[in-house]
């Protein structure tokens, strides 16, 4: 088959990109050098921008239309743990000259599929070449009510610590792709790969939760349990006590800790779990578990926000798991 080369970077936009913008009118069709939105009455905006590189959050052989709802939803996680509805998105694309159009083509069918599942349109952005890897940005537009916006630094002491969904999954997910875990089943390996390469924003949870209007502190985990619930700690003067046998953990995780107990580090310190993790007073627990039952979501306690610093994971004996690897860090 011969290969179909990029076409120019304006044909680029025009071809691919500006259809993914059709749904905002200030976006102008991408024809303009800038994006006009409007937010309602008694919101406030809420932004976040991540990027995602070849080689480092995503694999060459990783699929190209996963890659880009990879890069939506690493982004709009963030927003879930604010509890903001998505506006928009502004969207960076280095690409190197040699990419083929079959890439494009994949990748802009991903943002379409998710643009439809989270209502988000494209408002603008850039495209540059690189030599390499692909380079891809996204800063996502959210809107919430005003002086609603949980921050880190709100947590208490005596918080309950909670946390959606599993832990681990996406971690061991890479290592399945490294070649890591040869002997788990072809279910296993398909379920951890898939949680790996598509996270599952918890938008809706985020948002009914923040209009419940009890939540302290709350962010998402994208680093890894420590180091993110460590973030929160710092950032409000308190510590954090976890308690390991609360963890929740799928099947095909919970099967890899129990042959290899030395693996539970990698579950609290692996990164890409893109869950919410979120502080409560004790009185507000149930109200919590029962708004997530509602949207059909799982959520755990997991332990107690203390006087002090720091997280400590606790055994099942009571007996505090040495860590020494927090979290995922660039540098």
């Amino acid at each position: 088959m011969a290969r179909r080369p990029l076409p120019g970077e304006f044909e680029l936009i025009a071809q691919y990109f500006a259809p993914l913008a059709a749904s905002a009118p200030g976006a102008a069709g991408l024809t303009d050098d800038v994006a006009v939105l409007g937010v309602a009455a008694g919101e406030e905006l809420v932004l976040k921008a991540d990027a995602i590189v070849g080689g480092v959050h995503f694999l060459p052989t990783d699929p190209p239309d996963l890659v880009a709802r990879k890069l939506l939803r690493v982004n709009l996680s963030d927003l879930a743990g604010k509890g903001a509805r998505p506006l928009g998105y502004l969207m960076t694309c280095a690409l190197p000259k040699d990419l083929e159009v079959d890439w494009i083509e994949g990748f802009v069918a991903g943002l379409a599929a998710d643009q439809r599942e989270f209502a988000i349109p494209l408002l603008g952005g850039d495209t540059t070449a690189t030599p390499g890897p692909v380079t891809l940005s996204a800063t996502v537009l959210g809107a919430v009510a005003k002086g609603r916006v949980p921050r880190r630094g709100a947590a208490r002491a005596g918080d309950a610590v909670l946390v959606s969904g599993t832990l681990g999954d996406g971690a061991f997910g890479l290592d399945v792709q490294r070649k890591e875990f040869a002997a788990i089943d072809g279910a296993a390996r398909a379920y951890l790969i898939n949680r790996y390469r598509l996270p599952q924003p918890r938008l809706d949870l985020g948002r009914a939760l923040v209009e419940a209007g009890i939540l302290h502190a709350s962010m998402d985990v994208s680093d890894g349990l420590v180091a993110d619930l460590g973030h929160i700690c710092r950032t409000s003067a308190v510590g954090a006590r976890i308690e390991w046998t609360r963890l929740p953990l799928s099947p095909p995780a919970r099967a890899l800790v129990a042959a290899e107990p030395a693996l539970r580090e990698r579950v609290v310190s692996g990164g890409d779990d893109y869950e919410l993790l979120l502080t409560v007073a004790p009185e507000q627990i149930a109200t919590a578990l029962g708004i997530a039952a509602g949207q059909g979501v799982p959520l755990t306690e997991i332990g107690r926000i203390v006087a002090g610093a720091g997280v400590e994971v606790l055994d099942e004996t009571g007996v505090q798991i040495p860590i020494g690897r927090t979290g995922f860090r660039h540098f």
